[in-house]
């Protein structure tokens, strides 16, 4: 083989890795505005905190929130004690804080 078809070959793979990968990554901004409906809406959430790969919300009323739509956002788990919601993200715990935080 010729070296251009190699380097067609290699173009290739890369534009395909490079759509995957831009496909795969989420859109933060419509994420945090379905989880803040999902918590009941900007109004119902006093405060926001991240400790590790947890995203700690105190909500006025936690009767509000759709624990069920939360974890179909992709959140691995959701623990509701008194007034707070901790819901585990993962590593994007801490860029849903920022945008949280960007929205008030």
């Amino acid at each position: 083989m010729q070296p251009i078809y190699y380097i067609i070959i290699f173009s290739v793979l890369l534009i395909i890795a490079l759509a995957i990968v831009r496909g795969n990554k989420k859109d933060f901004k419509l994420e945090i505005n379905k989880l803040v409906d999902l918590l009941g809406g900007k109004d119902n959430i006093v405060e926001t905190e991240v400790e590790m790969s947890r995203f700690k919300v105190t909500l006025k009323d936690v009767s509000l929130a759709n624990k069920e739509g939360i974890m179909k956002l992709g959140a691995k788990g959701v623990v509701e004690i008194d007034d707070q919601l901790k819901i585990i993200f993962g590593k994007d715990a801490k860029k849903l804080k920022r945008y949280m935080d960007d929205l008030k």
